[in-house]
């Protein structure tokens, strides 16, 4: 049964280019399925989460990460009587402009871009899914509903202020009223993000040996978690033991999420999901405890994970592909595949060009790129001692 403010396929604002919808699937589950039939999506599967692609099978990639984000949501989704098939969309959605190289490579890439509007993976998921995708006859993208694309460009809350690039010029064209909060859908999202991540890279971590359980057993949700697993299966070994203790923290987070929105919603009155996006504020949230235990844990991660020296050796090296393809790619558009050679011919001016070559790039998975930039430049990367 679903509440009056989850969102209704039914009352749809509909999608850019009118089309019949199906006769078997929802307009979201329809937006859900042209996203994972998607070519970004596929490219997911080597891009960077924390660790470059290269170093292991284990740890998580874009893609599992969007897997785990979205089963998350629609668990979340399902307890508050909401729309569980938006916010799949929109959760399977929310990675598809990151760059390889994971954030790493989306620093070196806003650096190159500053002077042509700069560059923001968010902003670049619309513009991947309205323009970039091509494979349908009557348009361009993957014409995916308003609520959808809404739920994209502002699940982390209303957008205001300078807009970047990509963003601003879709909204030029389509108003996703940004300046409001997004569906509560869209809300969920947004924290089972954060959900999937902080628990996923305490595991990764685990995993890379850049901490221990030793110390991971300090941080507050973890440290309950591992004395409930030792009291319930002493003597459990070290790998179902971390497991359990894990999934346990995973639990914790999804059910502070759920309790806490639950009274949210009763709160707020609202009685439909435009009223969630005019309530001013959000309508989905983790309690103010959890927020703070959540910000020490990121804390750790930061200090001990996402700046530890091995992996900052690798974002030195893999900043470098970026720099040294971007102009290359700028000075020589001709070396981009054959199929991109029209929208050079049609570029008006650099900052266009620069645009291309950025969303080249953009597109590259971390193995492509490495491939590219040594078959280009005579430079393995990741042994050249230089």
């Amino acid at each position: 049964m679903q509440a009056s403010y989850a969102s209704d396929p039914r009352r749809s604002r509909g999608r850019r280019v009118a089309e019949e919808e199906s006769a078997f699937r929802s307009c979201f589950q329809r937006d859900r399925d042209r996203i994972i039939h998607s070519s970004a999506f596929r490219r997911l599967k080597h891009k960077t989460q924390v660790f470059v692609e290269h170093e292991g099978d284990f740890y998580r990639t874009r893609l599992t990460h969007t897997i785990e984000v979205a089963q998350v949501a629609r668990t979340i989704c399902g307890a508050l009587g909401l729309n569980t098939d938006l916010t799949e969309a929109v959760a399977l959605a929310h990675d598809l402009g990151h760059t390889p190289f994971g954030h790493t490579g989306e620093d070196a890439l806003h650096a190159l871009m500053d002077p042509y509007g700069g560059f923001d993976h968010n902003a670049q998921t619309i513009r991947i899914v309205t323009s970039l995708e091509r494979h349908y006859a009557a348009f361009d993208g993957l014409n995916l509903t308003w609520e959808t694309l809404e739920g994209i460009a502002k699940h982390n809350g209303p957008v205001t202020g300078d807009l970047p690039h990509a963003l601003a010029e879709y909204a030029a064209l389509h108003d996703l009223e940004l300046h409001t909060h997004a569906s509560a859908e869209a809300q969920v999202a947004a924290l089972a993000d954060d959900i999937a991540y902080n628990n996923h890279d305490l595991h990764d971590g685990l995993r890379a040996g850049l901490f221990t359980e030793a110390e991971i057993i300090a941080l507050p949700i973890v440290g309950p978690a591992y004395a409930e697993v030792d009291a319930a299966y002493p003597r459990l070994d070290p790998y179902r033991r971390r497991h359990e203790a894990l999934r346990r923290v995973f639990g914790a987070m999804v059910g502070d999420v759920i309790d806490f929105s639950r009274a949210l919603l009763a709160a707020s009155g609202c009685a439909s999901a435009q009223e969630i996006r005019e309530l001013g504020r959000d309508a989905i949230s983790f309690s103010p405890p959890m927020w703070r235990d959540i910000r020490a844990i990121r804390d750790f991660l930061f200090g001990h994970m996402y700046r530890a020296p091995s992996v900052m050796d690798q974002r030195v090296k893999v900043t470098r592909v970026v720099n040294d393809l971007f102009p290359l790619y700028l000075s020589r558009p001709d070396l981009l595949p054959k199929r991109w050679h029209d929208d050079i011919a049609a570029a008006q001016d650099d900052a266009a060009l620069a645009r291309l070559v950025a969303d080249y790039i953009a597109g590259m998975t971390d193995r492509f790129a490495l491939q590219q930039h040594a078959r280009l430049l005579g430079v393995d990367i990741l042994h050249d001692a230089t």
